[in-house]
């Protein structure tokens, strides 16, 4: 593929911009004029620092939204990679650079699949753009907050395509069409400090904790379903000791989360979490965070016309996934909308020297063109 095509050359104009999360770093507004070019209407929701673009075309059904996100997760040791981050290179085929695959080329190949799309065929229904810079943080003022402003205008799109990297050898061997939930905790275990050779002076809340986490770890929460593994709880972080080999602690503090399927939900996790804790310590304090409920797109138009995509460019047929951790299509799918993943390979994403295929970047802004022409009634 030459160096100077579309999908290529605004890859790189993104990922030139340095948008650690929340910082868009201009980014939107990049994307938002080539969408005004093609007659988008553009209105900015941003909120607490995020940037949010809502750009829409067209009138009527159905309603399909191509939604990303900006913001790309830290670099680690700059003195690590092979070439600066934000300075995008193509070596050996492979472009290199922080969001090449999470997901700036996805942003990118939506953009030129509806700028070639909208050059050959009118649309027949209306087609969105979400964006946000708040993904790769704490996701609470992106996509989780247009959704609500949909919600509250009346606003409810037939389909979604999130272009996060789902793709796990080759592009388009997979298409991501549910994820499970995340609940996690804060959990702080009291004791008493005290001398570790008068044990019966303290209370070791490091000896309280150890069983907790043997019946935790332990215990079956479900066993999945067709769609889903079944609900894992991780411990990922334990902290507990003042630096002093002979002092008995008087806290401890342990981190865990819960990925969790359709056959549990986070009130019956956290009941059955806190009959644990009930019965092995007398004091301690349990801050639960959830960050979404699970959610899977059933068998329809929008899984179809991905996989019929899929196969005439790639000749591959795409698995349904609904594994890996979260996305924003858990904000967009409790809109009562069919969403689905599709992405590059997924391999590098979050890592040292992240990269993407540059072959691949056209052939996936073919796939995104080819499902928008299937569900919006253009494709012959």
């Amino acid at each position: 593929m030459s160096a100077d095509s579309p999908t290529l050359a605004l890859t790189r104009e993104l990922i030139s911009r340095r948008s650690l999360t929340p910082d868009d770093a201009g980014c939107c507004a990049l994307i938002g004029e080539r969408l005004a070019r093609l007659g988008f209407q553009l209105e900015w929701l941003d909120r607490e620092g995020v940037t949010n673009l809502w750009a829409t075309l067209g009138p009527g059904s159905p309603l399909m939204i191509l939604a990303g996100h900006t913001d790309v997760v830290p670099t680690g040791p700059l003195e690590r990679w092979s070439s600066d981050p934000f300075q995008p290179q193509v070596r050996d085929g492979l472009l290199y650079g922080r969001g090449a695959a999470d997901m700036k080329s996805g942003l990118a190949a939506m953009v030129c699949a509806v700028e070639r799309l909208l050059g050959e065929t009118p649309l027949k229904g209306s087609l969105a753009f979400l964006i946000t810079s708040d993904e790769e943080g704490m996701a609470r003022h992106g996509t989780k907050y247009v959704a609500e402003v949909l919600r509250a205008r009346g606003i409810r799109p037939d389909y979604a395509i999130v272009g996060e990297a789902s793709s796990h050898l080759r592009l388009g061997d997979r298409i991501v069409v549910g994820r499970r939930g995340s609940l996690g905790c804060n959990l702080r275990v009291h004791g008493r400090q005290g001398h570790v050779a008068y044990p019966h002076k303290a209370d070791n809340p490091i000896h309280r904790l150890a069983p907790v986490l043997a019946e935790l770890v332990a215990t079956e929460w479900d066993r999945g379903n067709a769609s889903f593994p079944p609900t894992s709880l991780q411990i990922s972080n334990v902290h507990a000791g003042t630096g002093a080999n002979n002092v008995n602690p008087a806290e401890a503090d342990v981190v865990f989360n819960f990925r969790y399927c359709t056959e549990s939900t986070a009130e019956s996790l956290k009941a059955r979490v806190h009959a644990v804790l009930d019965r092995h310590l007398p004091r301690y304090e349990a801050d639960w965070w959830h960050t979404g409920e699970p959610f899977l797109t059933r068998q329809g138009r929008l899984i179809e016309a991905a996989q019929a995509a899929i196969g005439e460019i790639t000749g591959l047929r795409a698995e349904q996934f609904t594994g890996g951790g979260t996305s924003d299509a858990r904000f967009i799918a409790p809109l009562d909308t069919e969403v689905v993943e599709i992405g590059p390979i997924n391999d590098s994403i979050h890592k040292i020297d992240e990269h993407v295929s540059v072959e691949d970047l056209e052939t996936l802004s073919r796939i995104y063109q080819n499902i928008l022409a299937r569900l919006l009634g253009t494709h012959r």
